[in-house]
C-alpha cells in the first residue's frame, strides 16, 4: 500500500522540483565596437604617432579618420594565403571615397583602430576599388570571432538608427 502512494508522490515531487530550477543564464550581450580607419601621413607631414601593440611599429597617421563606423556595412573573418584576417566591407559611398584615397596614397598604410586602440595596418599597394579592406590584426586569431560579431552588431545598430531617423 505504501509503495502504491510512494511512486506517484515521488514522480510528482521530481517534476515539481525540475520546474523550479532557474534557466541557464544567457551570455551577456555584446558591446558595440567603434572601428575607424586612419591613413599614414606623407613623410614630413604633421600627424599623430601611433604604436601597434605586437610589432611595436610606430606610424604617424592623419588625426582625422578616413573611414568611420558609419561607413562599415559588414565584417567577416577571411582566410587568405598568409592566414586569417579581418575583411571589412564599406558602403558604396565610402567605397568610392576609399578608391580615390588609395589611388593617391600608394605606398602608405591604412591603419585600423577599434575603440581608439590601433590593432592593424595594411599597406596600400593597389587602389581598393571594391569597397573591401583585408587587414591583418595584431591580436590572437581566437579573438577575431568576437571582434567580427561586435562589428556586425555595431553596423546593424547604426543602420537601424539611421533607418528610424529617416521615418517621418
Amino acid at each position: 500500500m505504501i509503495r502504491a502512494f510512494a511512486t506517484p508522490a515521488f514522480l510528482i515531487l521530481a517534476l515539481l522540483g525540475a520546474g523550479c530550477q532557474t534557466p541557464p543564464s544567457a551570455p551577456p550581450p555584446l558591446a558595440p565596437l567603434v572601428a575607424r580607419f586612419y591613413l599614414e601621413t606623407k613623410p614630413g607631414d604633421a600627424g599623430v604617432p601611433v604604436t601597434l601593440p605586437q610589432s611595436g611599429l610606430t606610424i604617424t597617421v592623419a588625426p582625422k579618420p578616413v573611414l568611420v563606423e558609419y561607413d562599415i556595412v559588414n565584417a567577416e573573418i577571411a582566410q587568405v594565403e598568409l592566414g586569417r584576417c579581418l575583411l571589412v566591407q564599406v558602403s558604396p559611398a565610402a567605397a568610392r571615397d576609399l578608391y580615390r584615397l588609395t589611388v593617391s596614397a600608394m605606398g602608405r598604410r591604412l591603419l585600423l583602430a577599434v575603440n581608439d586602440q590601433f590593432v592593424g595596418a595594411r599597406p596600400i599597394d593597389a587602389a581598393l576599388a571594391e569597397g573591401v579592406v583585408f587587414i591583418f590584426l595584431e591580436m590572437p586569431d581566437d579573438q577575431l570571432p568576437e571582434l567580427v560579431a561586435r562589428l556586425k552588431l555595431t553596423s546593424a545598430n547604426l543602420a537601424a538608427a539611421a533607418h528610424e531617423a529617416r521615418k517621418p
